[in-house]
């Protein structure tokens, strides 16, 4: 990764924007959608219907923002006006937090087992399920890290009140208390929630997750970034505080003549994310198309002249353009089934190298992705989890 990654924050067409650059790359891009109730915030909702159906239960968080539970969080769930039962019944006020935005016809995701995402840690309550294994750790971190944070005798006090996982970022830190603080900050936090949650009434919100801009900052994997620049005062003066504990430059940017939008072309690379036509450096494209049921994604060879081992153009095409496709999976925030129609090749082996370096290149996004198998009719089965919505619907919500 080149040292001249970026943060960009600022606003264009009365939308603020958060973005991820390295070089004339965007990695991530995030459009702010603003709602009753964001990702992160924790409300005191009203069961308003069960489905059983489809196994979801129906919650009002006030002024009938209606958001999607599914019922096999019944069993966690934190029933305020009766004696839980692990089951939840209509008029039940219950404790949920926003997992996921509305997109396109659906409903925002809620779900009663609570967590509060810091840089380095998450805190989360112990569903009834859950299978205490002490402190969790990412798995993207070495093997020494992991064992050291596992063995940590404050932070195994911790996971003895709640779940609490360390994360990717965590590695990083040359202070390693910064994750010690952060994890007793948020863990006093979500106990406060617990606390003071019976004695408000329903449809309030006990909880409001940090502005769009202060998570995207703190998900971004930080051996990403070399600083985070913005024009806006408001959003200068909130990063102020979290940049400065976890050591990442922080610059204000004041140009009248040159605003940051035009000094990064920002309008051009946002077009160039919403295009379906993304060229390859070898002269070959590919054709992004997402459609109601799944993303189909198209690798042609396009310019390229192919020589006389035509497999193995195929395949360094097939191998640019799978490098290409995990940059645009997580820059246009693409999600759910995504079939890949790569250039056929007539090598099974070759096929087979392909796959696992797909699934290689989906190893580094912050989304959980996954290459699942090559179909019988030769198209790569991906998937990448739903979080929110794509780059193009947030943009068009404007």
């Amino acid at each position: 990764m080149k040292p001249d990654g970026k943060i960009l924050i600022l606003k264009l067409h009365n939308r603020r924007l958060s973005l991820l650059l390295n070089g004339n790359r965007v990695l991530s891009a995030r459009a702010q959608n603003d709602t009753i109730a964001a990702v992160g915030d924790i409300y005191i909702g009203k069961v308003q219907n069960i489905s059983q159906n489809i196994n979801a239960a129906f919650i009002d968080l006030g002024e009938k923002y209606l958001t999607f539970l599914p019922i096999t969080d019944a069993a966690s769930a934190f029933v305020l006006n009766r004696k839980p039962d692990g089951s939840l019944k209509a008029g039940d006020e219950v404790l949920v937090q926003v997992t996921k935005e509305p997109m396109k016809t659906k409903l925002a995701g809620v779900t009663t087992k609570l967590s509060l995402p810091g840089q380095y840690a998450v805190i989360g309550i112990k569903p009834n399920d859950f299978k205490d294994g002490g402190v969790q750790v990412s798995a993207k971190l070495d093997a020494e890290k992991q064992a050291h944070f596992r063995e940590w005798e404050e932070l195994k006090q911790i996971s003895g009140r709640f779940r609490l996982i360390v994360r990717t970022n965590a590695g990083t830190l040359d202070r390693e208390d910064a994750l010690l603080e952060e994890a007793r900050t948020l863990a006093d936090t979500l106990a406060h929630i617990l606390e003071i949650a019976p004695t408000r009434t329903c449809y309030s919100c006990l909880y409001r997750n940090k502005p769009d801009y202060v998570s995207f900052v703190e998900n971004a994997y930080r051996n990403e970034y070399q600083e985070v620049v913005t024009d806006l005062p408001e959003v200068y003066d909130t990063l102020l505080e979290p940049c400065r504990k976890a050591d990442i430059p922080l610059r204000f940017y004041e140009d009248s003549i040159l605003p940051l939008s035009k000094l990064y072309s920002v309008d051009q690379r946002l077009q160039e994310l919403t295009e379906k036509k993304v060229w390859l450096k070898s002269g070959g494209y590919l054709v992004i198309e997402p459609t109601e049921a799944l993303i189909s994604i198209d690798v042609n060879t396009g310019k390229y002249e192919a020589g006389k081992d035509k497999e193995e153009t195929f395949y360094r095409i097939n191998r640019e353009a799978a490098e290409m496709i995990a940059v645009h999976l997580r820059a246009r925030n693409l999600s759910g089934m995504i079939l890949v129609d790569f250039i056929n090749l007539k090598s099974r082996e070759r096929e087979a190298e392909l796959l696992e370096y797909m699934r290689s290149l989906l190893k580094n996004d912050p989304i959980p992705a996954r290459a699942l198998d090559m179909t019988a009719l030769g198209l790569m089965e991906l998937t990448r989890k739903k979080v929110a919505p794509s780059l193009a619907e947030q943009l068009r919500n404007r």
